[in-house]
C-alpha cells in the first residue's frame, strides 16, 4: 500500500493543537485523518513530526500516512485541499518509502517566533505574533540568546515529551528587526515541551530590561524550570521547517 509524506501548513488558531485528543476538541491531526478516512473510505491514521501546543501555527510541518489510492501523488493533494478547512492547507505530497519516519528521521527543527512591539496594537497581526508595548533591546536579546548555542541541559526552559533527557543541540538563535516586527528563528535537533515560548519569554524580559544578560545566563544555567521567565503565548509560534537527509521538498 502507498505511503505518502505531505508538508503541511496551518493556522492554529482554532485548534486544540497537533496532536488528536480524547475528547472531542479539533486538533489538526484528527482534521487531516477525518478527510483521509472520507478519501479512503475506511480509518486512516497519520504520524506528525512532532506536536504543536494550541494556538500555534506552521508552513513546515511534515506528515505520513498510508493510503491505498490509485490516481497519484498530485490529485491525492487537490483532493486533501478541496476537502480540508481554509486554515489547513497540503503544500507539497509525495510517496515515499514505508520505513519513513516523520519523528525519528527528522535530523533539524526550526521556529519562528514573532512579536510586534509597536506602541499601538494591530489587529490584523494578533493572531500570528505577541504584542508588547515597551520597544525591545534586540541587541541585547541577541547577546542573550548567543547563550544557547551548543549542546546544553535546556530544564529551565522545557520538559521533554518522553523520558527524561533535557538536553538538546541548537545551532543557531538570532533576532532580527523589521520595523516594529521581532523575529526570533531558532534551529536545533529538538526541542523540549513549551522549550521556544520559554526561551522566547525569558529573552523578552532582557529585551525590555527586566533582566541582565547575566540574569538570563544563571537562569539558564540553573537547569530549573522554576527559574524561567515569562512563558511566550502560542500565537507568535510557527514551525517553520523540519530537516531529513533523505526527504526533500522543492522550493
Amino acid at each position: 500500500m502507498p505511503h505518502f509524506a505531505a508538508l503541511v501548513a496551518y493556522d492554529g488558531t482554532e485548534y486544540f493543537g497537533f496532536q488528536r485528543q480524547i475528547e472531542s476538541q479539533p486538533t489538526i491531526q484528527s482534521t487531516i485523518e477525518d478527510v483521509l478516512s472520507q478519501l479512503a473510505r475506511q480509518p486512516v491514521t497519520l504520524l506528525g513530526s512532532g506536536r504543536t501546543d494550541s494556538g500555534v501555527h506552521a508552513v513546515g510541518q511534515v506528515i505520513t500516512f498510508t493510503l491505498e489510492w490509485q490516481h497519484g501523488s498530485e490529485v491525492l493533494q487537490k483532493a486533501l485541499n478541496a476537502n480540508l478547512p481554509e486554515d489547513i492547507a497540503i503544500l507539497q505530497l509525495k510517496q515515499v518509502s514505508p520505513s519513513f519516519h516523520p519523528r525519528y528521521d527528522a535530523q533539524r527543527r526550526a521556529y519562528e517566533y514573532y512579536i510586534h512591539d509597536g506602541p499601538i496594537r494591530q489587529p490584523l497581526k494578533r493572531r500570528f505574533s505577541w504584542h508588547v508595548y515597551k520597544k525591545l533591546d534586540e541587541t541585547s536579546m541577541n547577546l542573550a540568546a548567543q547563550q544557547l548555542l551548543g549542546s546544553h541541559n535546556f530544564a529551565t526552559f522545557g520538559q521533554p515529551p518522553q523520558g527524561n533527557n533535557f538536553v538538546r543541540e541548537v545551532y543557531g538563535a538570532n533576532w532580527t528587526r523589521s520595523d516594529e516586527m521581532l523575529t526570533f528563528r531558532v534551529e536545533a535537533n529538538a526541542f523540549l515541551y513549551r522549550m521556544v515560548r520559554s526561551m522566547v519569554g525569558s529573552l523578552k524580559l532582557v529585551g525590555e530590561g527586566t533582566w541582565t544578560i547575566e540574569e538570563f545566563v544563571s537562569a539558564f544555567n540553573a537547569q530549573n524550570r522554576d527559574a524561567c521567565g515569562t512563558v511566550a503565548p502560542p500565537q507568535g509560534l510557527h514551525l517553520v521547517s523540519i530537516t531529513y537527509e533523505n526527504l526533500h521538498w522543492s522550493t
